[in-house]
């Protein structure tokens, strides 16, 4: 970027504490706080539009030609975010959406008592919580930006301010005068602050949240413009790749670097050990042996040439795992832990009318992001500058000052658009990697991870297997509900304690829990040295996929209507009380169900049709979603012919962005459960391309996502970036099911499919 805006002022610098320890959110100002001490200043970075920009909070610049500069405070990996925010803090502001340009702000971080006060409050991306909170605080940026504009119009005049209004970057005065924001904003930049939070729009006066708008991305990502944190570059770094142990947990042996240092252009190699007593994702995720050049190719070949040999780790087997879990579902002796009891389920037993049970199991997964790891450092005596790929900043500084030992505002973190995330950049083993070869060289390093260093040393989606069971009254009624699932928790060794190691696996709410009088959960935990962590949906994914073929295959053995079973377990509409104050809404639930259902017609065609129709419904922290499926089958060729969505919200602020992310979500999830599996023999991961991972073909999957978003009515926003993740593979098992006849309870699919066909 061209120029740097000029910070903002102390006096101007405002905060509002955002009820967590040393959480700071910015731009929603009170002047009665804007002369703290010690309150940082807090710049925008760089824009593209102009050298006469005003700073009118922290989030939002304008100059004087009216054009307006927000800034951003979550990553977007692809979400969408970047445009929600801005259109959020735009509609406040009641900006021109053609003169809006929006950018990132990176890490804002300050210190406060000598610990660090995250100046912009929420900054995480891809989790589903980035509008939730934006909703709460953001929309007071562009109020407070809208204020000051218009008591500068209001001294100009010589009017009270409450008679002037603002429509698309212009102040309307009572007698048809108007004035461009760009007029005014050298005189607002001089007005003190507000006392009191801004009262905010109500939803009838919204002229651009609800109203659908393409990303503001889009036209630099499809010409190629858009640069990814990979496509950064310093004077004199140094290019570092890493020759990584095969084994989590084993050990550098011994090393010639002769052969790699008699290549051109390199420069240096550097052995690195992951410190002890750190969690995943914190350090390197094993041993390795790092090449630094001058350039790409020669870090590679000299990688190459490296005579290593290492020490084997514990050698953990997936196929020996997987057994050890089916023996645990198997053992009814087995000791576990409970994660609910509803009623009593050994009572239900003695009037049950029939018993069903199913066996399901899902395989580790990868993350495969577009954009591999990678992370520019540079580590000086006295602050250290990153661009990194990261969907949470605050954690990746954290891993740089417990590595640097530098003060918190000497950190900066720096974060363009992410090439995708799924989970996999909430944990940062790559940055300590950046960090500790930076300072070892004293030059900038740019790490870069190939696509097979990024398949090999991923931190994992562990395996489950899960045993559902059904007790069924002579009424037909799901009397009580079992579910054991067994697996290595993605919660291992991340400080989490050993009772709540289940939470990455299971949903103590997850359905049907609330609507079947006796219900009981269990979890087996495994033990393993496998590298595991957070993945897009999890523990959602799972558990649905698991839950909703298990319906349909009750409602095969009751010889019912899939549609008719969930609705009749389902219930009337109804608040159901969820952990944490919140409640399930059936109503919604159904809602969604149905639109589905009417949509691709089920009614007309689920037993006339040649095709194969599925369904499959679940909720996540009150939103609410559902999928039907229509597959044909030609020999072995799978064919999805429709895929339908439906989804609720709340409030969409981008409703074109809301389908996009269902749409996308949905094809990732149905290529993921066609297709994915990682395996590991003697502990080494075994797939190392996409040709052993092969993500799914435009041929595999449907031509066209048809998505209904749910009005929302008065209800505030929720998040939805892996909202439509969870019911896509189970709507497309029980649709294959339809078609075929193969019942499929493991993943991935078309490797079952094609065996039991």
């Amino acid at each position: 970027m061209s120029a740097t805006l000029p910070p903002l002022s102390r006096r101007r610098f405002v905060k509002l504490l955002a009820g967590g320890a040393c959480a700071l959110v910015i731009g929603i100002p009170l002047a009665a706080e804007a002369a703290a001490p010690d309150a940082p200043d807090a710049p925008l970075p760089a824009a593209l539009l102009g050298d006469d920009l005003h700073a009118l909070g922290a989030y939002v610049r304008i100059d004087g030609d009216g054009n307006v500069v927000i800034g951003i405070r979550d990553p977007d990996t692809g979400t969408g975010l970047s445009t929600a925010l801005a259109r959020l803090i735009a509609d406040e502001l009641d900006a021109d959406w053609n003169q809006v340009s929006v950018v990132p702000l990176g890490l804002g971080v300050a210190v406060r008592d000598g610990k660090p006060a995250w100046i912009y409050g929420h900054q995480r991306g891809g989790t589903g919580d980035a509008i939730p909170a934006a909703w709460a605080d953001l929309r007071q940026a562009g109020a407070v930006a809208r204020y000051l504009i218009t008591q500068a119009a209001a001294r100009r005049l010589g009017v009270p301010a409450e008679r002037l209004r603002c429509q698309a970057g212009v102040v309307v005065a009572p007698d048809g005068r108007r004035f461009a924001y760009g007029s005014l904003v050298e005189a607002a930049g001089q007005i003190d602050l507000p006392t009191q939070p801004l009262p905010l729009k109500t939803p009838d006066r919204f002229t651009l949240i609800g109203q659908s708008a393409g990303d503001v991305d889009a036209r630099a990502i499809v010409t190629g413009q858009t640069r990814y944190a990979i496509d950064h570059h310093e004077a004199e770094e140094l290019v570092a790749v890493l020759l990584r142990c095969p084994w989590p947990d084993g050990a550098l042996a011994s090393i010639d670097a002769a052969p790699a240092l008699a290549v051109k252009g390199v420069v240096k190699v550097v052995p690195l050990t992951p410190e002890p007593n750190l969690q995943p994702g914190q350090t390197l995720g094993a041993p390795a042996v790092a090449v630094l050049a001058a350039d790409t190719w020669s870090a590679l070949q000299g990688r190459a040439q490296l005579k290593v040999v290492w020490k084997p780790g514990s050698g953990d087997d997936s196929a020996a795992l997987e057994q050890q879990a089916l023996a645990l579902l198997d053992n009814k002796d087995a000791t576990g832990q409970r994660v609910r009891n509803d009623g009593d389920v050994d009572a239900a037993g003695k009037k049950a009318a029939r018993r069903l049970e199913a066996t399901y199991v899902q395989p580790w997964l990868a993350h495969a992001t577009p954009e591999p790891m990678n992370c520019l450092a540079h580590v000086e005596k006295d602050r250290a500058t990153l661009v990194v790929p990261t969907q949470a900043p605050q954690q990746a500084w954290a891993v740089v000052q417990r590595l640097t030992g530098l003060a918190p505002d000497r950190i900066e973190i720096r974060v363009p658009r992410v090439g995708g995330g799924y989970g996999r950049r909430l944990d940062h083993d790559y940055v300590a990697e950046a960090v500790m070869l930076a300072k070892a060289a004293d030059k900038p390093v740019r790490l870069l991870w190939t696509r097979e260093d990024d398949l090999a040393h991923d931190y994992y989606r562990p395996a489950v297997a899960q045993k559902l069971g059904a007790i069924i009254d002579r009424k037909r009624n799901i009397l009580a509900w079992t579910q054991r699932t067994a697996g290595a928790s993605a919660l291992a060794r991340r400080g989490v304690p050993d009772d709540r190691l289940w939470t990455s696996e299971l949903g103590a709410d997850q359905l049907p829990a609330g609507l079947v009088p006796n219900y009981r959960s269990d979890w087996y935990g495994l033990a393993s040295s496998l590298p595991r962590g957070p993945q897009r949906a999890m523990p959602h994914l799972s558990n649905a996929f698991a839950v909703e073929s298990f319906v349909d295959e009750i409602a095969h053995a009751l010889k019912e209507d899939p549609l008719d079973t969930r609705l009749h377990l389902l219930g009337p509409a109804r608040q159901i009380p969820l952990a944490g104050g919140r409640s399930l809404d059936v109503g919604r639930l159904l809602n969604v169900l149905q639109l589905v259902a009417d949509r691709i017609g089920w009614k007309q065609n689920w037993l006339h049709s040649v095709n194969g129709l599925g369904l499959a419904c679940w909720h996540v922290d009150g939103t609410y979603v559902a999928h039907a499926i229509e597959t044909s089958l030609n020999g072995n060729t799978l064919s999805i012919e429709r895929a339908v969505c439906a989804v609720d919200v709340g409030r969409a602020i981008n409703p074109l962005g809301l389908e996009g992310q269902v749409a996308g979500a949905t094809l990732d999830a149905l290529g993921t459960a066609l297709n994915l599996a990682v395996s590991f023999k003697n502990g080494q991961v075994q797939q190392k391309s996409y040709k052993d991972y092969p993500l799914a073909t435009m041929a595999q999957l449907p031509n066209e996502v048809e998505v209904i978003t749910v009005p929302g009515g008065d209800r505030p926003p929720a998040g939805a970036s892996f909202l439509a993740m969870p019911t896509a593979a189970p709507a497309l098992a029980n649709a294959v099911f339809r078609v075929s006849a193969v019942r499929v309870r493991r993943l991935p699919l078309m490797r079952e499919l094609v065996r039991m066909l």
